[in-house]
């Protein structure tokens, strides 16, 4: 009686893994039926196979194509090769050069206070990187006017208004966003903001066509000592400094709370209104 209990038991184990083996070799069969089935589709349509996905759920080449999104009318790839001032660049652009005059902004002229720092804040800036261009129109120069977008996507535009490097031109812009950021840099007395009056560029070039020179805008014609052109000298970037140093190591430096530039002595006298100062120096 127990010998025939264990017959039994190992015919149904039997039983049980070929039917395993059974429903196995089964979906394996499926399995193959159904990607004949679809190569045998794929081969029919109209003589190309789409692109295939290699995981559940992957998304084709084509479905990626419809989705993405609209590509912006201008890309990055523009490399800055020139600074002509504060407020125009030159961009090579497909390998030629394009003289790019920043909408909405007016830095002042070379010759005005803050003209050099307004290059030079630009240059700091973009020069040798590339950068990105939205074209708005072109002057009557025939220069291309745009905005330009930095590389971590700050508009070169509004930095130099928002830190006190330019005014709003508002003769050609009624952008809302520059002029909240001349708003903000007047609040906070950046950059030219620092003077009691500064004098704005259009004013200060229509003053130079008419040849004026009793305003504020006009140069120092203070006479320049022999050497000036090519001496640098050092100057402390504070509105209430009226002297530029021979030295930058005269304890009178060490009380400045600014930055110390080093310019000119030429460009310390005509563009920054300083005279030569005596404590360290032999003059």
């Amino acid at each position: 009686m127990r010998k025939n209990f264990h017959f039994l038991l190992v015919l149904l184990l039997c039983a049980s893994m070929s039917c395993k083996q059974s429903s196995r070799e089964e979906a394996q069969e499926q399995f193959r039926q159904r990607q004949e089935a679809i190569l045998e589709r794929n081969e029919n349509q109209s003589g190309t196979l789409p692109a295939e996905t290699t995981e559940e759920g992957a998304t084709t080449v084509e479905e990626a194509e419809e989705t993405a999104p609209a590509r912006p009318a201008t890309t990055a790839g523009d490399k800055v090769i020139g600074i002509k001032d504060g407020d125009t660049i030159e961009l090579l652009r497909n390998g030629q050069s394009e003289t790019v005059r920043l909408y909405g902004v007016d830095t002042p002229e070379k010759k005005q206070a803050y003209g050099e720092r307004a290059k030079q804040f630009t240059s700091d800036l973009v020069f040798g990187k590339t950068v990105r261009l939205i074209t708005h129109n072109k002057d009557r120069y025939g220069r291309t006017v745009g905005t330009i977008m930095l590389p971590d996507g700050r508009s070169l535009n509004e930095e130099l208004i928002k830190n006190g490097y330019a005014w709003h031109y508002t003769a050609y812009s009624k952008d809302n966003s520059l002029a909240n950021s001349e708003a903000d840099a007047r609040q906070f007395k950046r950059g030219l903001w620092q003077d009691p009056n500064p004098v704005a560029p259009w004013d200060f070039r229509k003053e130079k066509r008419s040849g004026s020179t009793t305003t504020e805008a006009s140069v120092n014609t203070t006479p320049l000592p022999a050497g000036a052109s090519k001496r640098t000298v050092y100057l402390c970037n504070s509105n209430g400094s009226a002297v530029y140093h021979l030295t930058k190591t005269c304890h009178v430096l060490k009380r400045c709370k600014q930055d110390i530039l080093a310019v000119t002595e030429a460009a310390a006298i005509q563009e920054y209104d300083r005279r030569a100062d005596k404590t360290c120096s032999n003059l």
